[in-house]
């Protein structure tokens, strides 16, 4: 039986039931309604529980999501998603380079070829124990002698009953264990970004949301959408208009959906983490709201604070939450991470304090302790790149989407493709595999250059006293 996943109103439900708990919502009654009625909680680690609904049960839970969105949300005024109301709320909001000039040079081809390559071993690293439960993915790496972790994860030398406790991604295990990878396999954290490759060439940095969603019905397969992207596909094609594809019966949108698309935007913003941030804005809110939307900014702007390669990981992760409403709940987690990292010599215990505050409430797919996570293994890695991407995919959750981002950062301030150790590179053989237009078997060298091609001129501020132009 075909079991459609991340679409199943009974299962939305569950999700949507978190999602107002933690977003300042009284869902209590609606919960209470729907457990007398014989509904069942939110799949655990899967997109689809096993069995269909009745149609009874199927109907309730539409009428459900329906009545949860209506609730008044008490954070509300603490965590909008209109850009402005952000803005506003955003003391520190960086101030844009003056119009058509800035004071950092743009970033080469070789350093965005680095952030590409770094985005990908990241993502590699992280893919066969994506869904496994932290003390899972830490038993598969100790019985091969690969913890603390430090290279690709093996299946050779795992003893069998380990496999079948804590089995590998079915997806990912026939091409991301260390002895079956031959070039990059395909992963939606690196189909997002040749979509906003495609979003830059096709309309430049002015591109609207309406403009990302009909990208998306032109070029995504629907089948390589998830989460809140999927559901908001789904809208599109119910005749819906962003914002509102991210609103609707959506209870992933504040998931790490959005972030994993905004590498791009600060990629081509490098010194104007403003200017990224609202591009990221723009992007993110056709599947996501508030923390949600929040993840992507933060994300954008710090990558165009170290895409100038003339700030460390500190400082770009610190101007990345100041387009964050500072009394947001992604502000506090990403801060408390920081802090944990910075007072923590052993980052296992950094891990555990993250999981012990927000495993118990968030799926492993959620934004916030996301972000978090990367935040930390950005900063007790001081940046660099196989400390970030072995802390960022050790600490578990969505362990290739945090792996892509922290590894995309932290080669992206190494500056070049040299800088990255070969044994995590040299497997990708320079190609990439993909369903997203033309794409596929590219090679990262070429993704830089269409990037760089993307980088709006800007020319260096002039000496005052120089004699203008003729």
């Amino acid at each position: 039986m075909l079991r459609l996943t991340w679409v199943q109103p009974e299962d939305l439900l569950g999700h949507e039931l978190h999602q107002a708990s933690q977003d300042g919502r009284q869902p209590s009654r609606i919960a209470a309604r729907w457990r007398a009625a014989g509904g069942l909680d939110a799949p655990a680690r899967a997109g689809a529980s096993p069995h269909p609904a009745s149609r009874y049960l199927r109907l309730l839970a539409e009428d459900l999501l329906d009545e949860l969105a209506d609730l008044p949300s008490s954070l509300a005024e603490d965590e909008p998603t209109d850009l402005a109301r952000i803005k506003a709320g955003c003391p520190a909001w960086p101030t844009p380079p003056a119009p058509g000039r800035s004071p950092h040079p743009t970033p080469d081809p070789a350093r965005l070829e680095a952030a590409w390559l770094g985005r990908a071993v990241g993502c590699l690293l992280g893919k066969p124990v994506e869904k496994l439960p932290l003390d899972g993915i830490r038993q598969l790496a100790r019985s091969t002698g690969n913890w603390p972790l430090n290279t690709y994860f093996t299946a050779r030398g795992v003893p069998q009953d380990l496999l079948e406790t804590h089995p590998w991604n079915r997806r990912s295990a026939t091409t991301s264990l260390a002895e079956n990878i031959d070039g990059m396999p395909e992963d939606d954290d690196l189909n997002y970004p040749l979509l906003n490759l495609l979003l830059l060439q096709r309309h430049g940095t002015t591109f609207t949301t309406p403009d990302v969603a009909r990208l998306w019905l032109e070029e995504l397969p629907a089948g390589r959408a998830f989460t809140a992207e999927r559901i908001a596909y789904r809208n599109l094609l119910l005749g819906l208009e962003p914002p509102h594809t991210a609103r609707h019966r959506n209870p992933f949108r504040e998931w790490i959906g959005a972030l994993i698309r905004a590498d791009i935007h600060g990629w081509t913003h490098p010194g104007d983490p403003a200017a990224a941030a609202e591009q990221a804005h723009r992007d993110a809110t056709l599947t996501h709201t508030a923390n949600g939307v929040y993840a992507a900014m933060f994300t954008a702007a710090t990558i165009a604070t170290a895409a100038t390669g003339t700030h460390d990981v500190h400082t770009s992760l610190h101007t990345g939450l100041t387009v964050v409403p500072p009394r947001s709940r992604l502000s506090r987690a990403v801060r408390h991470a920081i802090a944990l990292a910075e007072t923590h010599d052993d980052f296992d215990t950094v891990v555990d304090e993250l999981h012990a505050t927000h495993a118990a409430t968030h799926h492993w797919v959620h934004a916030i302790p996301n972000t978090a996570l990367i935040a930390a293994a950005l900063t007790h890695a001081d940046g660099d790149f196989a400390g970030s991407i072995c802390r960022a995919v050790s600490g578990g959750w969505d362990t290739d989407s945090g792996g892509a981002t922290a590894g995309g950062i932290a080669a992206l301030l190494a500056g070049a493709p040299a800088a990255l150790p070969d044994r995590w590179t040299a497997p990708l053989k320079n190609r990439l595999a993909t369903s997203i237009g033309d794409f596929n078997g590219i090679g990262f060298d070429t993704l830089a250059q269409l990037t760089h091609a993307l980088i709006p001129p800007r020319t260096p501020a002039r000496d005052p006293l120089e004699a203008p132009a003729r």
